[in-house]
């Protein structure tokens, strides 16, 4: 496996072990959406190796790892990076702050879908408590470009 290669796994590995970082119950609302704010960077950063595919398997891992239906969140992902794919070379020139209002466009979004399929299964929706994980996710965006982007400079990811 490629250097490169191995960047963007430990990545992802990263953000799913955030994401299945227990938090308290009044904290959980407030939870980033930790691996769709990685595929949008990876997406924005490589399109042409990170895409709707990589969307879709993170978004079925991320599904076993949460227990929720099978291919929620792949769907969900998936939108994402399709979305991602097609806005970045417009998103890329914008400076950090003006990416993260898309980025909270594009979790929200996420959000949404995921929302709307509990809601199809006829589970209890959380009202505007999803909302705040994408405010969150927005406020992290920044920091995350900059790690993301420098990791990438560094081990020369192309």
């Amino acid at each position: 496996m490629r250097e490169g290669r191995r960047i963007l796994v430990a990545s992802f590995v990263l953000a799913f072990l955030l994401s299945a970082l227990p938090l308290p119950d009044w904290a959980s609302m407030w939870r980033p959406a930790w691996v769709a704010l990685v595929l949008i960077y990876w997406c924005f950063a490589l399109p042409q190796q990170v895409g709707v595919f990589s969307g879709w398997i993170c978004g079925l891992l991320l599904d076993v790892l949460s227990g929720t239906l099978l291919g929620q969140h792949a769907m969900g992902l998936a939108l994402v990076a399709f979305i991602a794919n097609r806005l970045h070379q417009r998103v890329r020139v914008l400076p950090p702050w003006q990416q993260a209002l898309t980025v909270f466009g594009l979790i929200f979004s996420y959000h949404l879908m995921v929302i709307w399929v509990s809601g199809i299964r006829g589970l209890e929706v959380p009202g505007w408590a999803y909302v705040t994980g994408a405010l969150t996710s927005m406020v992290l965006w920044p920091w995350v470009f900059v790690v993301l982007r420098d990791v990438r400079r560094k081990f020369q990811v192309a």
